[in-house]
C-alpha cells in the first residue's frame, strides 16, 4: 500500500430498474442493458402483477404495462427472462404483497432450465410493512402477510442458500417525508419484526439462524444532502451490527454487515429543468459510494427525466454511464474508507443512532413495527407536510423550483418524444396473450394446483412449495391471488391524514377566507372529494393534498388508495360533493379521468368540476380537459395554497353560473359546518 492506496475494491453492481409493456418488449431492454455493461437486473412489475391480479381483471383496466412489466403465468416469465442463464444473473424483483408468487415462478422457470436452486442469487424486495406506510402495494392484512415473507425466508434458507428472501426496503419511506432518524428507525424495526416472526415460527434451527440473519438486505434512498446520507448509511451499518449481535446472538461479523442495494431519490427530481436532475442524482449516488464501510452493493439510478415520464432506452444507458464512469475512471475504489476518523461525520452519525434509538425504543414500546403502523403512518405525514411547506416557502432551495427559475430551451426535450409512452394496444395484446394460456392449459391441474393452494394457507403449510407446483400447472397471477384473498382477507391501511402537524395559519389566511366566502355561498362547508382511481399506490401527493385542503377548512373525504371510479363517484354522490380530486402517478389517467367524468355525468353531477394531479405528461393535459376534467395539476405545480385557491374558485364560478342561470343554491343542512383549524403542533 503506498500513499494510502489499497487493493482497488470491486465495484458495486450496476443496474437499471426497468420494466414495461410486454415481457417479450422488457426482455429486448434487459439484454441491450446488458450488453452496455449492466451487471445484474432490476425487475420492475406494474400494478395487476404487483397487487395479484391479471391483465384482464376490471381493477387492471388501463394499468397493463405502465409502471413495469405485466407477467400473469409462467409462459411471461419465460419470455422476460428469454436468453439470459439464470444461474449467472443477479436478479432482483420489486415484487412485495406477490413475492412468493413470483419467485414461484423465478424459481419454476431455473428448473426448466435445469439449474440448480443452491445456485440462483437475487432479490425479491418482499417487505410488505412499508407498502402500508407509502408505496401501497399491500394486499393481505399485517399477520397473513407477514407469514408469506417468513414462508419465503424458510423455503430459500433451505433450498436457495444465496438468495436474498427480503429487502427490508427505507427508499419508499424517504419518499412519504421520513425524516433520516424515522428512516433508519422504521426500517431496522421492520427488519426486527420479520426476524422475529422467522425465529418465533420454530422453522428454523437455532443453528440455522445466524444465516437467516445474513441473508436479510436492505433497500434505501440517498438524497443530495450526501454529508447527512453518508452518516445515515454509516448509523445503518452501526445499528445493524448491534441489532444481530445483541438481539439475535449473531457472532459471525460477516453475518452481521449490513448489506444493502440503493436507488438514488427520484423525489428530489424535478419536472422544471429536468436536465438539473443529472447533478441531483450524481452526488446522491456519492453519497452511498463514498464510504467503502457503508457502501452500497449494488446501485440502480434513475433517469434525468423520470419526473417526467417513463424513461426511454437511452435516458436509461446516460444513468448506467454514470455509475461506470464513477467506478472506473475516478479513483474511488483505490482507497480505504476515507471517513474514518472524521470528527464532523462521527458527530453527525451519533446524532443519527440516537435519534434512531429513541424512536426505536417507542416502536418497542408500541409492540413494535406492526402494532405501530397507525404511527408510523402519521409520523410520515407529518414530517412530509413539513417537508412541503418548507419548500413553499423556500426555506428548502429547489434550483429551477423555487429559487433560480429562469431557463433556456432544453434541447434535450423533444416535445412530447422525450419520455417512454405505452400504446393503448399493449394491453389488448397481453389480454390476448393471456386468454391464450388458459386455453392452451390443463384445466384439471389448475384446479388441483389452487386446491392445494387453498390448502396450504388454510393449514399454516409453507406457501412455496404448492405455488412451484401451481406455476408448472399454468396458475396465473390472479388465479394465485384469489386464493389467497379467500384464505386471508384483504386490508385496508390508515390514511394518517389526522396526523398532528404545524401549520403557519398567516400563510394559509387569505385561503381560509375565501374558503368561508364560498363555503357561505353554498350554504356548508365546502365539500372535497379526494380520490386514488385504480392501483396505483403512491399516496404522497392526495395526502398532502387532503391535508391542506383540511387545513384551510374544507370538508375532506379521503379513504385512501384503490378505489375504483364507481367508488369515487359513490362518494361523491353521497357526501353532496362541490369538487372531486384525482390523484393518478402510474400513467393511467386519461381512461381513469374519462370513467369517473363519465359516471358523474350519469348520476347526474356532471357539473361537479374535476381536477386531477400526478406524472402528467403536457400534450395529455388538453385531452384530459377533453374528457372533463376542469384543470389539471403536475409535479411543478408545488405552491399548495395556489392549488387551494384553483379549486375554490372552480366552485366559486360554477355557483356564479347556476346563479346566473336563475338556478338557486339551497342550503342543506345535512351536516353541521366543519370548524376551520386555527393550530395544530
Amino acid at each position: 500500500m503506498a500513499d494510502g492506496k489499497i487493493e482497488r475494491d470491486k465495484p458495486w453492481m450496476f443496474r437499471t430498474y426497468a420494466g414495461h409493456s410486454t415481457a417479450k418488449a422488457s426482455n429486448e431492454l434487459y439484454r441491450k442493458n446488458l450488453s452496455k455493461g449492466q451487471t445484474g437486473l432490476s425487475i420492475a412489475f406494474d400494478l395487476p402483477t404487483q397487487t395479484g391480479y391479471d391483465s384482464d381483471e376490471a381493477l387492471a383496466r388501463g394499468e397493463v404495462g405502465k409502471v413495469g412489466v405485466p407477467v400473469s403465468h409462467l409462459g411471461d416469465m419465460r419470455h422476460l427472462l428469454e436468453g439470459i442463464p439464470l444461474d449467472a444473473m443477479n436478479t432482483s424483483m420489486t415484487i412485495n404483497a406477490t413475492a412468493a408468487w413470483l419467485l414461484a415462478l423465478y424459481v419454476s422457470l431455473a428448473d426448466e432450465q435445469n439449474v440448480d436452486r443452491a445456485k440462483l442469487t437475487g432479490t425479491v424486495q418482499n417487505d410488505i410493512l412499508k407498502e402500508y406506510l407509502s408505496r401501497g402495494t399491500y394486499v393481505f392484512p399485517p399477520a397473513p402477510s407477514l407469514r408469506l415473507i417468513k414462508d419465503v425466508i424458510v423455503f430459500t434458507n433451505r433450498e436457495m442458500p444465496k438468495w436474498n428472501p427480503t429487502n427490508v426496503c427505507s427508499y419508499h419511506l424517504q419518499e412519504a417525508g421520513a425524516t433520516p432518524a424515522q428512516e433508519l428507525a422504521f426500517a431496522l424495526a421492520t427488519a426486527v419484526a420479520v426476524l422475529d416472526e422467522v425465529k418465533n415460527s420454530g422453522e428454523v434451527s437455532d443453528e440455522d439462524f445466524p444465516s437467516v440473519v445474513g441473508a436479510i438486505s436492505f433497500f434505501v434512498n440517498a438524497g443530495v444532502r450526501f454529508i447527512t446520507e453518508v452518516s445515515k448509511m454509516r448509523a445503518f451499518v452501526d445499528l445493524w451490527d448491534e441489532i444481530a449481535r445483541d438481539r439475535y446472538g449473531v457472532e459471525n461479523p460477516k453475518l452481521r454487515r449490513f448489506r444493502y442495494g440503493v436507488q438514488v431519490n427520484s423525489l428530489g427530481l424535478t419536472e422544471q429543468q429536468p436536465e438539473n436532475n443529472v447533478y441531483r442524482i450524481l452526488l446522491s449516488m456519492l453519497a452511498v459510494t463514498l464510504s467503502k464501510k457503508a457502501r452500497a452493493r449494488a446501485v440502480q439510478l434513475p433517469a434525468w427525466n423520470e419526473a417526467l415520464g417513463l424513461p426511454r432506452p437511452w435516458d436509461q444507458q446516460w444513468s448506467l454511464r454514470l455509475q461506470q464512469i464513477v467506478a472506473y475512471e475516478t479513483d474511488l475504489l483505490d482507497y480505504g474508507d476515507i471517513f474514518d476518523g472524521s470528527e464532523v461525520i462521527d458527530k453527525k452519525v451519533e446524532e443519527l443512532k440516537e435519534q434512531a434509538r429513541a424512536e426505536l425504543a417507542k416502536l418497542d414500546a408500541m409492540g413494535g413495527a406492526v402494532a405501530a403502523i397507525d404511527y408510523m403512518k402519521e409520523a410520515l405525514i407529518a414530517s412530509n407536510a413539513a417537508r412541503i411547506a418548507d419548500i413553499e416557502r423556500g426555506d428548502q432551495v429547489l434550483v429551477g423550483v423555487n429559487r433560480y427559475t429562469e431557463t433556456e430551451p432544453s434541447p434535450l426535450d423533444s416535445s412530447g418524444e422525450g419520455i417512454l409512452t405505452v400504446s393503448e394496444a399493449v394491453e389488448m395484446e397481453q389480454i390476448a396473450a393471456l386468454q391464450a394460456w388458459r386455453q392452451q392449459r390443463d384445466d384439471a391441474a389448475v384446479r388441483q394446483a389452487l386446491v392445494d393452494l387453498k390448502e396450504a394457507a388454510s393449514e399454516g403449510r409453507n406457501i412455496m412449495p404448492p405455488s412451484i407446483a401451481a406455476a408448472k400447472a399454468g396458475v396465473t397471477t390472479g388465479e394465485w391471488g384469489a386464493v389467497l384473498r379467500e384464505v386471508f382477507g384483504e386490508y385496508r391501511a390508515p390514511t394518517g391524514i389526522g396526523a398532528e402537524h404545524s401549520v403557519d395559519t398567516e400563510r394559509l389566511k387569505q385561503v381560509r377566507e375565501l374558503v368561508e366566502q364560498v363555503s357561505g355561498k353554498l350554504g356548508r362547508t365546502l365539500t372535497f372529494v379526494v380520490g386514488k382511481p385504480g392501483l396505483d399506490g403512491h399516496s404522497n401527493g392526495a395526502e398532502q393534498i387532503a391535508v391542506r385542503a383540511d387545513d384551510v377548512g374544507m370538508n375532506v373525504i379521503y379513504d385512501g388508495i384503490r378505489l375504483t371510479p364507481a367508488e369515487i363517484v359513490k362518494q361523491a354522490k353521497e357526501a353532496k360533493a362541490h369538487v372531486v380530486g384525482l390523484s393518478i402517478l402510474s400513467g393511467s389517467h386519461v381512461s381513469l379521468v374519462r370513467e369517473v367524468a363519465q359516471k358523474l355525468r350519469e348520476e347526474g353531477m356532471g357539473d361537479v368540476p374535476v381536477v386531477v394531479g400526478g406524472i402528467i405528461p403536457p400534450e395529455d393535459v388538453n385531452i384530459l380537459k377533453q374528457c372533463g376534467a376542469s384543470a389539471v395539476y403536475t409535479p411543478k405545480d408545488f405552491q399548495l395554497n395556489d392549488i387551494m385557491t384553483g379549486i375554490v374558485n372552480l366552485v366559486d364560478q360554477k355557483v356564479a353560473v347556476l346563479a346566473e342561470a336563475g338556478v338557486p343554491v339551497p342550503p342543506i343542512e345535512a351536516k353541521e359546518k366543519v370548524p376551520l383549524k386555527t393550530s395544530s403542533l
